[in-house]
């Protein structure tokens, strides 16, 4: 599959996969998403000192990683705000662009920018703003020379917190549909017990990158991410399962020997003394 050369930049030159740290959290105004990130330049720089493949970012910071000199991660540039996160249903859910987000990033020579497919029982509108704010920047990415990474999401229904859909049907729908709309990238959630993510891979036809979520223990989050690569996956996005650890740089390390060193689980365990 041809790809563009700013999206090379996300793959690994020896596996072809990708890890992208994701540190994007802080735009979204929740203040359960700031443990672990408040320190920003801290944060980076122990970021690019275990050398992931690429760090996502808002606008706001991601100059910090623009300006280094020498040796860093790719960019990826989050696009969008949205109100989604809260522990209470927003009462009237939106997902908005950044204006001009994608000359930033061109600027910035950010390897894609990445936005939102919500899939929200109830909540159609945001659907449509979603759909529009992909069909927009697919424009602006195409005139640019800028990849795009959409992020299908789906939530469970119901009157609680949020919470992501494990369903493999919506997520291979909603994942189908961001291919549709012209992604050249997918970061999409795993499905309850994986057993169909391979259907899931194939129906997004480019590279799938699977989501971290919340917060889960380090034997798990690393059986998981040897799962989804065996079945097809090109690499993953973790934020809060890296950046919410005690020690983040072993767990950036673990996840380079499974996802480029096709090491066991129990290898990338003793990468983390665990």
């Amino acid at each position: 599959m041809s790809m563009h050369p700013r999206l090379r930049r996300l793959f690994h030159g020896g596996s072809g996969r990708c890890i992208d740290i994701a540190v994007d959290h802080g735009l979204f105004g929740e203040p359960a998403f700031l443990p672990g990130i408040e320190d920003m330049p801290a944060v980076l720089e122990l970021l690019v000192a275990a050398a992931p493949d690429a760090i996502q970012l808002s606008l706001g910071q991601a100059p910090l990683l623009a300006e280094r000199t020498g040796e860093r991660p790719a960019l990826v540039v989050r696009s969008d705000v949205a109100n989604v996160y809260g522990s209470e249903p927003a009462a009237h859910p939106f997902s908005l662009v950044v204006d001009g987000v994608v000359a930033a990033a061109v600027a910035l020579d950010a390897a894609c920018v990445c936005v939102n497919l919500f899939d929200v029982p109830g909540a159609d509108d945001l659907r449509r703003q979603c759909i529009e704010n992909i069909a927009r920047l697919r424009s602006d990415c195409d005139r640019a020379g800028m990849g795009l990474m959409v992020e299908p999401l789906a939530f469970k229904p119901g009157r609680g917190a949020p919470e992501p859909e494990g369903d493999p049907e919506r997520i291979a729908a909603l994942v189908r549909q961001a291919t549709e709309l012209g992604a050249d990238v997918i970061k999409a959630d795993p499905s309850d017990g994986l057993r169909d993510y391979r259907r899931i891979v194939t129906v997004a036809r480019v590279p799938l990158l699977v989501r971290g979520g919340g917060r889960v223990d380090d034997a798990e989050i690393l059986r998981r991410t040897a799962a989804v690569l065996e079945l097809g996956a090109a690499g993953i996005v973790y934020g809060r399962n890296v950046i919410q650890h005690e020690r983040p740089e072993a767990m950036v390390r673990a996840l380079r020997a499974i996802v480029h060193g096709d090491a066991s689980v129990e290898a990338a365990l003793a990468e983390l003394g665990s």
